[in-house]
């Protein structure tokens, strides 16, 4: 018994000391500008106590679209879109609190009404007064929620793999480990402060299509902006709430009269397309578009193509309507 109880003490030490081996200080903000930012990076300081990191960029007089990426993710996500876009668009994208290189609220509020609320005082800083609103996965649940909250400021709505429906117990058993794990309140707590690299890593291999899409650099990006101070307490916050955010209902979603266009990757791991079709099915006169070739993040791994679909949505919403269109003359009348 003597002997067991030392090898169980041993094996106990090691474990410890593997786990403290693998703990990770925060990294400040000044230090990760260095990496993230760049030259059309700014910083908007808003009264209540956020610093939110945005570009804007684009022609000033063109119409205006606003991105706000997913969970975990930054607005790095929409790089290949704002290339795209930024030629005939002015292309707002923004890091959401407690992401990329924006800070989070003192007080710790977390969560969707944040999400929106921050969205709203960032157009109306910016001199927005109408806009197109995309968002991807998380990013798609607060573009929705905006909709029903501020219509009057949409142009239209884009809906890239977006959040919202309640998961099947079947859809739960394929997401990723690292979305399990977190959702365990002890394995939170030990995995806070932790080297989080290979889940990250493996997270992000299971979001694409092309598993090899995952670079090391994409990698780095997600774990290293993980770190900036209080980012690991809002990511295990939201992450311990997801399955209490307010659900997407028909209901709720019928109100939404704004033109709508839908993109779903058809292999998307974490959030299956039936969501991207009971999207389009509950929002009056919405469009869907899926990819048989994209996982998760269509505007990273089909980013000419997606940006191409939305180019013409947003083209045939100015396009004359045909049923003004006077049958004599073939003019708008």
């Amino acid at each position: 018994m003597r002997r067991f109880l030392v090898v169980f003490l041993t094996f106990v030490a090691i474990m410890a000391a593997g786990w403290f081996a693998l703990q990770r200080r925060d990294i400040g903000y000044d230090r990760l500008e260095i990496v993230y930012a760049n030259s059309d990076s700014r910083i908007l300081p808003l009264d209540n106590g956020l610093r939110v990191h945005y570009r804007d960029v684009g022609p000033r007089g063109a119409p205006v679209i606003v991105l706000v990426h997913g969970f975990s993710s930054s607005l790095h996500t929409w790089e290949p879109w704002v290339a795209n876009l930024k030629r005939d668009y002015r292309v707002i994208s923004l890091d959401l609190p407690g992401h990329g290189l924006t800070n989070c609220l003192e007080s710790g509020e977390i969560g969707t009404d944040l999400f929106v609320d921050t969205v709203n005082r960032v157009t109306e800083a910016l001199g927005v007064k109408k806009f197109t609103l995309a968002g991807n996965s998380m990013g798609g649940g607060v573009t929705w929620a905006y909709a029903l909250a501020h219509p009057e400021k949409l142009d239209a709505m884009v809906l890239v793999d977006a959040s919202g429906w309640p998961e099947s117990a079947d859809e739960a058993k394929s997401d990723p480990l690292v979305f399990k794990l977190i959702a365990n309140p002890v394995a939170r707590r030990l995995m806070k402060n932790t080297d989080m690299t290979y889940l990250v890593r493996e997270g992000l291999r299971d979001s694409f299509a092309n598993p090899d899409l995952a670079t090391d650099e994409m990698v780095n990006r997600y774990t290293a902006l993980a770190r900036a101070p209080c980012h690991r307490d809002a990511l295990m916050a939201l992450s311990a709430g997801r399955k209490s955010n307010v659900p997407a209902t028909r209901t709720a979603l019928a109100q939404i009269t704004v033109p709508t266009l839908i993109l779903h990757g058809e292999q998307d791991n974490l959030i299956p397309v039936s969501a991207g079709e009971k999207f389009a099915d509950a929002i009056p006169g919405a469009r869907l578009i899926t990819y048989p070739d994209a996982g998760h993040l269509p505007q990273e791994e089909l980013a000419e193509q997606s940006a191409g679909d939305l180019r013409t949505f947003l083209a045939g919403l100015n396009a004359p309507d045909e049923a003004a269109t006077d049958p004599e003359t073939g003019r708008a009348g």
